[in-house]
């Protein structure tokens, strides 16, 4: 897709792929013959700009052809490079940065208030957490206990500017979210089992919101691209594409070997 488009925000779909897999394939309720449909799961990726990985997962999930991928980014497609509502499956056209865990609170606030049982996942970029609209929402989401909205930020340590830890500080991170009243899991956000493991415990009516911070690789999979700010936005010419292709493989190849080895 970001190969054909010539252009997208690479590095951050794939820190978050795993967590956008693990949901759309284990956790999430939906029909993607009905994606109106009122009882489904929501789901809001605040970082926008990685939304090839939810056109992927919904590709794949069948909510349209998977052969439409190949218009992302394109003049004229839906599949725009930010996350759009006008793709079905998208509860929320998101980009704009801090708006992600405030509309996941209304959401939240509604089904409680209407007494309705689906979940609001919100997935933050750990950049997008310089907003002070994230603060806002997670004092409310506490005080009104708004357990029923599942949260994660995919803690990259990189941004457009770069590190975050130099551009603007967010450390020590998991004790803010402690100090708003949210229980806090600090994991690797490419371990299956992990973060499954946070999310069975947040389904499971915690007696406070959960956060899970998954600490994840900006560019993971992809040698020349992983923990490189500069890979916030590219594009990969041919060769770049081949060699890219070739280093996921082997990389994934290597995540099995070793899963199967631990199942053991």
């Amino acid at each position: 897709m970001t190969h054909l488009s010539c252009g997208s925000h690479i590095g951050a779909v794939l820190s978050v792929a795993d967590i956008v897999a693990v949901l759309y394939a284990d956790v999430m309720k939906y029909d993607p013959e009905n994606p109106e449909w009122d009882g489904r799961d929501r789901f809001i990726l605040g970082k926008g700009h990685a939304g090839a990985a939810i056109y992927a997962a919904l590709a794949e999930c069948g909510f349209f052809p998977t052969e439409e991928l190949k218009t992302h980014y394109k003049n004229g497609s839906r599949l725009s490079g930010h996350v759009s509502h006008h793709v079905p499956g998208v509860d929320f056209s998101t980009g704009s940065l801090g708006h992600a865990l405030p509309v996941a609170a209304g959401m939240a606030f509604a089904a409680l208030c209407d007494n309705k049982d689906h979940r609001v996942f919100a997935v933050l970029g750990d950049g997008e957490c310089d907003e002070g609209s994230n603060w806002e929402a997670a004092m409310s989401i506490n005080a009104f206990h708004a357990t029923n909205v599942i949260s994660f930020v995919d803690r990259n340590k990189c941004m457009i500017d770069g590190r975050t830890e130099d551009v603007m500080p967010l450390e020590p991170f998991a004790d803010k979210w402690r100090a708003f009243g949210f229980h806090v899991f600090d994991i690797d956000g490419h371990n299956m089992m992990e973060l499954s493991n946070a999310i069975d415990y947040a389904l499971g009516e915690p007696d406070a919101p959960v956060m899970i911070i998954a600490n994840t690789i900006k560019g993971e999979g992809i040698d020349f691209m992983e923990d490189d700010y500069h890979w916030h936005y590219g594009a990969v010419d041919e060769a770049k594409y081949k060699e890219a292709k070739e280093s996921l493989k082997k990389h994934y190849e290597k995540r099995i070997a070793r899963v199967e080895k631990e199942a053991k």
